[in-house]
């Protein structure tokens, strides 16, 4: 098998051309939209990508011009998309929403993806060339929930095989598309087979009745790595021994944080930025492409956080799902603060062009 070493990591799932609204109010207001791209595994790629990493994004859009815009936009961050299959039979699946933030109920999404490319991912259609070309292999639950197929193939690269690489596995709970309500016990199955998963506090109380960080640890034993994002309160990470990729794990090293240990784990928590925010929507996918990327390049817990909540306020500074990171330099200067100086920090749009001036610190 050739595994391509030069990759750091692959991304699997449904990339979808993104309609953003041009005023705030409902989709039935609405007068027009500017179109862009979305997808919470395709963010990942295209963040990692921006900060500097090799990565190769693996899925299939339709062979017509949304998906022609996909692929090109994609690559245009830097991403390899040569695994991406085209479909001449199913289109390219698209979705429109509101201003209005995810968690509100005031916040619409009309998406048109039933049948889609994407749906037809499924065990032996993939290569695994590409598939475990990298470091990480980064996958979500939404791909489990679009079909049959995609569920099976989840549940093939979730299981534990010889030579596999890190599966980091974001839960990403979308009930809306789980029709049969049995995406909560699927998802925590998939998760016991990744060896790093991110979890939002909220999500875990909607799926499981999970309530806080160490029930969701108790639940969640077997990866060696789980990180549980709060919200505005920040996100804790729990972490037996190695990784897999030669981060550390113990306080050793550790830049900011409080740090305690639970059972078998160390448990690192760091408190999140002060953010003017601009649209909720990417948040999460760009905090795991900032944790993977610290990750990857053997940074302490405390940092892969840190490095998590800044790639995350880069997305929130922005109204589409993508931001533009922080220069390494800049993003390792902050990282390095101390607990009080972080705490200071407020981040508005265009903090990213900053100079250190800009991004001023006491």
């Amino acid at each position: 098998m050739d595994l391509h070493p030069g990759v750091d990591v692959v991304c699997l799932g449904e990339s979808m051309v993104t309609f953003l609204p041009s005023l705030p109010g409902r989709l039935a207001d609405v007068p027009s939209f500017t179109r862009t791209i979305g997808g919470a595994e395709s963010n990942v790629a295209c963040a990692l990508a921006a900060a500097g990493h090799t990565v190769r994004w693996v899925g299939r859009v339709g062979a017509d011009g949304f998906g022609d815009h996909l692929v090109d936009a994609i690559a245009a961050y830097g991403v390899d998309t040569s695994g991406v299959q085209r479909d001449p039979d199913r289109p390219t699946g698209i979705y429109f929403r509101t201003a209005t933030d995810r968690a509100t109920d005031a916040h619409e999404v009309a998406y048109y993806r039933a049948g889609s490319a994407a749906s037809a991912m499924a065990p032996g259609a993939l290569s695994y060339d590409d598939l475990w070309a990298g470091r990480v292999l980064h996958v979500s639950g939404i791909t489990a929930a679009l079909s049959d197929d995609c569920l099976a193939l989840m549940r093939e690269l979730t299981g534990r095989a010889p030579g596999r690489p890190l599966i980091s596995f974001d839960v990403n709970h979308r009930p809306g598309l789980w029709r049969d309500g049995s995406g909560a016990r699927v998802l925590l199955d998939l998760a016991r087979g990744a060896d790093l998963v991110f979890v939002g506090e909220d999500e875990a109380a909607e799926a499981w009745d999970l309530h806080g960080g160490d029930a969701i640890r108790a639940a969640l034993p077997e990866p060696a790595t789980l990180v549980v994002k709060r919200g505005g309160a920040g996100a804790t990470v729990y972490e037996r021994g190695a990784d897999g990729l030669g981060a550390g794990s113990g306080a050793e090293g550790v830049t900011g944080g409080a740090v305690r240990a639970v059972g078998g784990d160390t448990v690192t928590s760091v408190p999140a930025l002060r953010v003017d925010v601009v649209a909720p929507v990417g948040a999460g996918d760009a905090f795991a492409a900032g944790f993977l990327s610290a990750t990857l390049r053997g940074l302490p817990a405390a940092a892969r956080l840190r490095h998590g909540h800044l790639m995350a306020a880069a997305a929130l500074t922005v109204p589409g799902d993508l931001g533009t990171p922080p220069s390494r330099a800049e993003a390792d200067r902050l990282v390095g603060l101390d607990d009080a100086t972080w705490g200071t920090l407020r981040l508005g749009p265009g903090w990213t062009a900053a100079t250190e001036q800009e991004v001023r610190t006491p």
